[in-house]
C-alpha cells in the first residue's frame, strides 16, 4: 500500500486516551493490566493509524503564518465539501448555503433539537445507542424512546418500521435521530431501508437529525446512502450532520458540518448554535479539513477501508471459530464491533463484569457495550494495525474465552 496501516504509535503523553489502562470515558475501567501484557486500545471510537500527510502538511503551512486572529471562511472551504460529497456520496446538487460549521456533531444534535423540541419532550432513537446521544439527550433533559433493532434470521440487524410508527404516536414524537451507517451495529442502511424509515417520519411529521459521521468508512464494498437523497421529502425534513473527524482521525481538532436543504430549517439551526457563540470554527480544523478532502484524502480513504475490511474479516471469522457462544453482526460499516456475550456467559456462568475483567488483565482494552443498551454486549475498535488486532485475539483466546 502506498500509505502506512502498521506502524505501532507510542500516544503515552500525547493524549488522554494514551492510557496505561488507567481510564476509560464513559464507562468500564477496571485498572491496568497483569505484568507482562501491553495495551492494546480498542475501547473508544478513535484510530491508531497516521492520518493522511495531506493534512499535517496543510496545518504545517497555515501556522507557519504567525497571525491567528479573525478569519474569513474561503469558497475553497465550501467547495471541498461539495467535491467529496459528490465524489463519495454521488451528490451532486449541493448549494453552498446548505452547509454550515459545527462544532461536532453532537454540537450540531443539540444546535437542531433545541429548535424543533423542548425539555421534557420525547426524542426517537434506535437501540442499540450511542452513549453519544443518550448523554447528550439526558443532559439537556429530554425523554429518550428507544425503538430496539432486532437481528433476522441472517444475523442482520434491521429496523423495526412498525414499532416505529407505534412509538412516534404513542409519544407524539416529532424530533428523531437517525444514525447512517449505524453506531454500535456497524450497519450501512440499504436505500429501501432509508426510503422506509423517511416515510414512517414522513407519515408522523417528523423531522429527522441524521448523523451520518461514518459514512466515509464503508466495508467490504457497502455503499452509503445519504439520508436526504431517497426523496424530496427526506431533503426538505432532514439535518444531516457530517465530519472529517472519524474518517481521518482528526477529533482533538473538532470540526463537523452540517447539510440542511429546506431554508427555513437551516434558519432556525443556524439561530440556536450562533446565538451562544460557541459554534465559531477553528482555523486550524478548516485547514485540516482542506488538507484531508483532496484527491490523497480518497486514495488513503479507499486504503483505510482495505485495511479494515481486512481486520473484521479476520475478527469475526477468529469468533466464529473460536468463541462458541459469542454472537457477532458483522459490521457493513464503521470500524467497531459489537459482542453480544449472552450466550457465552450463560454457558461459562460468568457475568459480563467477569469478562470485561479477564480482557482487560491480559491488555485487551474494550468497552463495556450495557451504556449503548444492550445488556450483555462489548465494543472493539478494529482501527490499529492488523498485527494488534491478531495479537487481542490471541489473548482472548487463550485468557478470556475458554
Amino acid at each position: 500500500m502506498k500509505y502506512d496501516f502498521t506502524t505501532v504509535y507510542d500516544r503515552r503523553g500525547m493524549d488522554a486516551l494514551a492510557v496505561d489502562a488507567l481510564g476509560q470515558p464513559g464507562g468500564f475501567a477496571p485498572g491496568k493490566p497483569k505484568d507482562g501484557f501491553s495495551v492494546i486500545p480498542m475501547w473508544v471510537a478513535d484510530m491508531n493509524f497516521a492520518t493522511v500527510p495531506t493534512i499535517p502538511a496543510a496545518i504545517i503551512e497555515r501556522a507557519q503564518h504567525p497571525l491567528y486572529g479573525y478569519f474569513a471562511t474561503p469558497d475553497a472551504y465550501h467547495q471541498a465539501i461539495t467535491d467529496w460529497q459528490r465524489d463519495r456520496n454521488g451528490v451532486t446538487d449541493l448549494p453552498k448555503e446548505a452547509i454550515g460549521y459545527e462544532n461536532g456533531v453532537l454540537g450540531g444534535v443539540m444546535s437542531a433539537l433545541g429548535c424543533l423540541a423542548a425539555p421534557g419532550d420525547a426524542v426517537l432513537v434506535h437501540s442499540p445507542t450511542y452513549i453519544g446521544f443518550t448523554c447528550t439527550l439526558e443532559s439537556n433533559g429530554y425523554r429518550i424512546i428507544h425503538s430496539p433493532l432486532h437481528r433476522d434470521e441472517n444475523g442482520v440487524w434491521r429496523m423495526d418500521f412498525d414499532d416505529m410508527d407505534r412509538l412516534l404516536k404513542q409519544h407524539h414524537i416529532h424530533a428523531a435521530i437517525f444514525c447512517s451507517p449505524h453506531n454500535p451495529c456497524g450497519r450501512v442502511w440499504k436505500r429501501w431501508e432509508v426510503e422506509r424509515a423517511m416515510e414512517v417520519y414522513r407519515a408522523n411529521d417528523v423531522t429527522v437529525i441524521s448523523d451520518e459521521i461514518w459514512s466515509d468508512i464503508l466495508l467490504n464494498g457497502h455503499k452509503h446512502t445519504p439520508t436526504q437523497s431517497v426523496s424530496e421529502d427526506a431533503r426538505q425534513r432532514t439535518v444531516a450532520l457530517y465530519a472529517p473527524s472519524k474518517t481521518f482521525n482528526l477529533a482533538g481538532l473538532v470540526g463537523s458540518y452540517h447539510i440542511i436543504y429546506n431554508k427555513a430549517l437551516r434558519d432556525r439551526v443556524l439561530a440556536r448554535s450562533e446565538k451562544p457563540h460557541y459554534n465559531e470554527m477553528n482555523v486550524l480544523s478548516m485547514h485540516a479539513l482542506l488538507g484531508a478532502y483532496t484527491p490523497e484524502g480518497r486514495e488513503w480513504v479507499d486504503e483505510l477501508c482495505e485495511v479494515l475490511s481486512g481486520n473484521v474479516n479476520f475478527a469475526c471469522d477468529f469468533i466464529t471459530r473460536h468463541f462458541p457462544g459469542v454472537q457477532v453482526a458483522k459490521p457493513e460499516g464503521t470500524y467497531m464491533l459489537f459482542l453480544d456475550c449472552t450466550d457465552w456467559c450463560a454457558a461459562h456462568e460468568k457475568t459480563l463484569e467477569d469478562v470485561l475483567h479477564a480482557g482487560w488483565d491480559v491488555g485487551v482494552a474494550w468497552q463495556d457495550g450495557r451504556m449503548f443498551h444492550h445488556p450483555c454486549a462489548i465494543r472493539m475498535n478494529l482501527a490499529l494495525p492488523r498485527a494488534l488486532v491478531e495479537e487481542a485475539f490471541n489473548r482472548l483466546s487463550a485468557y478470556v474465552f475458554v
